[in-house]
């Protein structure tokens, strides 16, 4: 009997049918997609998301924060929507600290597991975020 969950052994399946189409597929990186999409500027991410909703309502950091918490208590399952979020964060104005706290706030609804998980994707941009103001 496999120890692998159902979702393991189609995702399995699914990669050995795009090798199988394309050998090319093997060394695909849906983080490409990524780069292409940019960060949105901190007064357009206000405009659309913020402020510009509601004038009494949440910002967009806010907004923002609430969806890292929200995109944490599925599992961290989607990367790139969290590792986006995360870069938007910080666009928008967010510190490391509390991004790291918002995550963390939701290990007390979301386990363990899925606030390390949610950790390890923003610690990725945040790294990131710093060797870029390095340079």
């Amino acid at each position: 009997m496999s120890s692998k969950t159902p979702f393991e052994l189609f995702m399995e399946q699914a990669q050995e049918m795009a090798r199988a189409f394309n050998p090319a597929m093997e060394n695909f990186d849906p983080r490409g997609f990524e780069k292409m999409w940019p960060t949105m500027p901190k007064d357009a991410m206000e405009m659309w998301f913020g402020k510009g909703i509601s004038k009494d309502g949440l910002d967009s950091k806010t907004r923002l924060l609430l969806t890292l918490a929200g995109l944490t208590m599925q599992g961290a399952q989607a990367d790139t929507q969290v590792r986006m979020t995360v870069r938007h964060l910080i666009e928008a104005g967010a510190t490391k600290d509390e991004i790291a706290e918002t995550i963390a706030q939701m290990s007390m609804f979301a386990g363990i597991p899925a606030m390390t998980r949610a950790m390890e994707l923003a610690r990725e941009v945040m790294n990131d975020d710093t060797k870029d103001e390095g340079q």
